[in-house]
């Protein structure tokens, strides 16, 4: 007896009415299910388990940042450079600043330009000396200076403590009631050693053995100043003059005040409460008008290196008087 053969599948309207089909996706829904009370797919126990995970593990992170960078503040002192001098960035050889500066807006720019002697011409570059001197006039204006400001000299340097004054009130004529000379065609430009932490100078004390690319004058000045006040032989030394041949006719002759440097008993610079950068005041007395002159200001000691490329120890600008 043959078996019977099975007749072939076929689907019937009420099997495909049967098949369940896909619900479609709403959005709304998804955001806040008002049935299921779910928000994103999630009910409120849900919601609050990960609130809870993610709050305690911020805030277990943010106090392990708290501790690691509190262990490291204890590492630092507030006043002394974690590293300095080789050690450091900045190194050993100072950079020199001049003031006034160029307005903001031609901040590239070292060209120090006015017209005649009529006070808006000028009034930029005396208005920047006032603001830049402003600290040295007034103690207050300087955290920490004010009992703590002592009459230094070279025979009296200061004690633990305290800060050397920079009387700049007599420094005749670059002084503010004065215009600093500008209204008479004569500017004076105030220069400035940068700051190194315990970077003690190693001065030219002695006439003898002087750089061959020092100028002149100024080694004629040590020599006098060798055989008048040899006290005062413990000074970085200041020279200004044009960077050609041209510049240097042009330049006429220069004076500096209060002294022809920066007195040594400055150094060395520890961040002492108060302490203000000694300041010489270059005065150009007759500079040719109506043409640029390119000037070079170098400070000397035999641990200050020169270079004009990268301006260190030296620093250039441009006067213009029409």
């Amino acid at each position: 007896m043959s078996k019977p053969v099975p007749m072939p599948y076929s689907e019937t309207n009420d099997d495909l009415h049967n098949i369940r089909k896909p619900k479609p996706f709403h959005f709304g829904k998804f955001l806040y299910n008002s049935e299921e009370g779910t928000v994103m797919g999630r009910d409120r126990a849900s919601w609050a388990k990960i609130g809870i995970f993610y709050i305690i593990f911020y805030g277990v992170l943010a106090a392990l940042v708290a501790i690691c960078m509190w262990a490291f503040f204890q590492t630092l002192d507030p006043r002394i450079p974690k590293w300095t001098l080789d050690s450091s960035i900045i190194g050993t050889n100072p950079g020199l600043g001049f003031r006034p500066l160029p307005p903001v807006d031609n901040v590239e720019s070292t060209l120090i330009w006015y017209k005649g002697t009529q006070h808006e011409n000028y009034k930029h570059w005396t208005d920047s000396l006032d603001e830049f001197l402003a600290v040295y006039k007034v103690p207050g204006l300087t955290p920490g200076r004010g009992q703590n400001i002592y009459n230094c000299d070279y025979n009296q340097p200061p004690p633990k403590g305290q800060v050397c004054d920079v009387d700049i009130k007599a420094w005749s004529p670059c002084t503010k009631e004065n215009n600093y000379s500008y209204h008479k065609s004569s500017p004076c430009i105030f220069l400035k050693l940068n700051k190194i932490y315990d970077w003690l100078p190693e001065f030219y004390n002695s006439s003898q053995n002087l750089p061959g690319n020092m100028p002149e004058n100024l080694k004629t000045y040590i020599g006098h100043v060798e055989k008048t006040e040899p006290h005062k032989l413990n000074t970085i030394w200041v020279s200004c003059e044009g960077e050609n041949p041209a510049d240097q006719e042009n330049i006429g002759p220069v004076n500096y005040l209060p002294i022809r440097g920066f007195p040594g008993y400055f150094y060395p610079y520890q961040n002492s409460e108060g302490y203000l950068s000694p300041l010489v005041a270059v005065h150009f007395q007759r500079p040719k008008r109506g043409i640029i002159i390119n000037v070079e200001c170098k400070a000397w000691a035999r641990n200050i290196g020169h270079d004009r490329k990268e301006r260190i120890g030296s620093v250039h600008y441009e006067l213009l008087i029409d």
